[in-house]
């Protein structure tokens, strides 16, 4: 599999003409083919960029004078220019890759502000350091000419998702408490996060939630296919929710639907039947129309902004929540993994999507969860290309 490929690949022979260098610790962490540090992958989506940075803590001589520049801003900064930031609380140590150890840092910033990240970039000596930087997702090749020209530098471009299955297995077998799911999700006094054990992980679904929604039906290592997505994705949360709302950041948009109330948008069964439909098992709680009383002037005036965030946060999940459950029941598979940077402080989104998968399967199926949410297309294409070394 890819990582047994990226972490246990024989030391060479020093009889070879490929001679390993020692760290300080005596680990060996050659071969020389290896590519120039620092290591950084990059998945450059429609929405949110997502950069992963390589320390490594095993550098002498020539190499870490090289890097020590680049090392001290990133690490001694949580925050890059005006929305650029460290996520500190997902840092993994003792990383091997490739026979070199260290640690990951995952970094976030807006793919709209691009041109000033390059610039802050270029600003901080990227345009000096020789280092390789491995990417993914459709703002490789969008932003790929600008990167050349602005940080003379040349992008190891991965597919996308090839990059997102290698990401999930190297860090689920790096961090056994990488995965989680919520008990109780439907009663705010008793959910909590209950780790899950992904020991034997196949086949399961995989939902990648991002500006848009691709569903993949993963059956072994390298063995997937995609199965369905859709265009309602995080991208259209957000796009709705500054319309509606005038709000700014994705920030912004869950704290205005924390506060709301999604009943006095919504037109729920309730509002049809008087109650609930039993016939079907549908509660009358369900909504049965999202957005559905805005037609209605009196409702309409008293739907705040707030409430207008919840409805739409709840739409967005609802749809990517039923259309999973369907990919799950026709490639008859029992574990749903949910990732994607919408997924990000979402409690909101990931209760409902945990409540709807429990509920639709009769408690057979659980939505599953990921630590390292929106990060794993940037960890994989950086493995890609040790790979391919």
């Amino acid at each position: 599999s890819l990582l047994q490929e990226i972490c246990c690949r024989p030391v060479p022979d020093m009889t070879s003409g490929s001679k390993p260098g020692l760290g300080q610790n005596g680990v060996q962490f050659g071969p020389e083919e290896l590519p120039p540090m620092p290591w950084f992958g990059m998945d450059i989506g429609g929405t949110l960029s997502k950069l992963v940075y390589f320390e490594p803590v095993d550098s002498t001589g020539e190499e870490e004078e090289r890097v020590k520049n680049i090392r001290k801003y990133l690490t001694n900064n949580l925050a890059y220019g005006d929305s650029g930031h460290r996520d500190q609380q997902k840092q993994m140590e003792d990383v091997v890759i490739r026979h070199r150890k260290g640690r990951l840092h995952f970094i976030r910033f807006p793919t709209n502000v691009m041109a000033p990240f390059l610039d802050l970039a270029k600003e901080k000596g990227m345009a000096d350091t020789l280092s390789t930087v491995c990417a993914t997702g459709g703002g490789a090749f969008k932003f790929e000419n600008d990167i050349r020209a602005e940080l003379n530098m040349t992008l190891h471009k991965f597919d996308e998702l090839d990059s997102l299955i290698g990401g999930i297995q190297f860090i689920e077998h790096n961090n056994s408490k990488e995965l989680y799911y919520w008990e109780n999700p439907g009663e705010d006094s008793l959910a909590c996060k209950r780790t899950y054990d992904f020991t034997n992980p196949y086949p399961f679904m995989l939902v990648n939630i991002g500006s848009g929604v691709s569903i993949l039906s993963v059956r072994g290592p390298g063995e997937y296919q995609r199965v369905s997505g859709t265009s309602l994705g995080g991208g259209t949360f957000l796009g709705l929710v500054c319309l509606l709302t005038k709000c700014k950041t994705f920030e912004e948009a869950l704290e205005l639907a924390a506060k709301g109330d999604n009943k006095k948008v919504d037109k729920l069964v309730k509002d049809i039947y008087g109650g609930d439909y039993s016939k079907f098992g549908l509660s009358g709680d369900i909504v049965a129309s999202s957005f559905g009383q805005m037609n209605i002037e009196e409702k309409f005036e008293g739907a705040n902004k707030e409430d207008l965030a919840r409805a739409t946060l709840m739409m967005i999940t609802n749809n990517i929540g039923s259309i999973a459950r369907l990919c799950c029941k026709s490639e008859a598979m029992e574990r749903c993994v949910f990732v994607g940077n919408f997924l990000r402080i979402n409690t909101i989104a990931m209760r409902s999507l945990s409540t709807a998968m429990e509920y639709w399967s009769n408690g057979a199926m659980k939505a599953l969860f990921c630590e390292h949410e929106g990060y794993f297309g940037a960890v994989g294409c950086l493995l890609e290309l040790m790979k391919s070394s």
